[in-house]
């Protein structure tokens, strides 16, 4: 979804007058929460975005991804074959996740247990969301494997005590992808979902 997210952010944003390129959200903004995007946005420009900014943004971007998004390759059969408790922690609002999960068909697979950053005080790359979500599902932050395409994400999975695998197979990929989530504190990194089985059992004495 970071693509799509990105061109629309983008769009909107020039529509109120901020000339920010789809790559520049993708580079600094990839998964992180909207409102921290604007947040910056505002603060970087010394300019204040319109009082509707937000919500056009939501809406715009629902819309998109509704008709545009699609599953990753091969996820299906990695969430087919990952049969311990899951869920999604997103810094996106749970409408958005929730969208994005019923246009790739994905949603029976985590339903109930979705989770947006918007719950806690700080978004990725603090640990916030992650340890929210480990007491909310009832596990040890110790016990859970991560899959995060961004380097927000794995730097937060990291500070949780959890144990981050990377993922480099999405639409946004760039060629220093792997190496910034390597940095960030991936304990692994994949390219193809298939690859997240190996990956898991190998990261299972961890």
């Amino acid at each position: 979804s970071e693509t799509i997210v990105a061109n629309v952010a983008s769009q909107e944003l020039a529509r109120a007058g901020f000339a920010v390129a789809p790559e520049v959200v993708a580079r600094f903004f990839a998964g992180r929460r909207p409102t921290d995007m604007l947040a910056d946005i505002e603060a970087a420009t010394k300019r204040q975005l319109p009082p509707n900014f937000a919500a056009s943004l939501a809406s715009a971007t629902l819309r998109r991804l509704r008709a545009e998004l699609r599953a990753t390759a091969h996820v299906e059969h990695a969430l087919t074959w990952l049969r311990g408790p899951k869920c999604v922690a997103s810094s996106s609002p749970l409408d958005r996740v929730r969208a994005s999960l019923d246009a790739t068909g994905l949603m029976r697979f985590f339903d109930p247990y979705l989770f947006s950053a918007n719950d806690v005080p700080n978004g990725k790359p603090a640990p916030d969301l992650f340890l929210y979500v480990a007491a909310k599902m009832r596990v040890q932050p110790s016990e859970c494997i991560v899959v995060e395409d961004s380097p927000a994400g794995v730097s937060a999975a990291h500070a949780a005590g959890m144990v981050p695998i990377g993922f480099i197979g999405g639409s946004h990929t760039n060629p220093n992808l792997g190496a910034q989530l390597t940095q960030a504190g991936a304990r692994a990194v994949i390219a193809d979902m298939r690859a997240l089985k190996s990956t898991v059992v190998a990261l299972r004495g961890f």
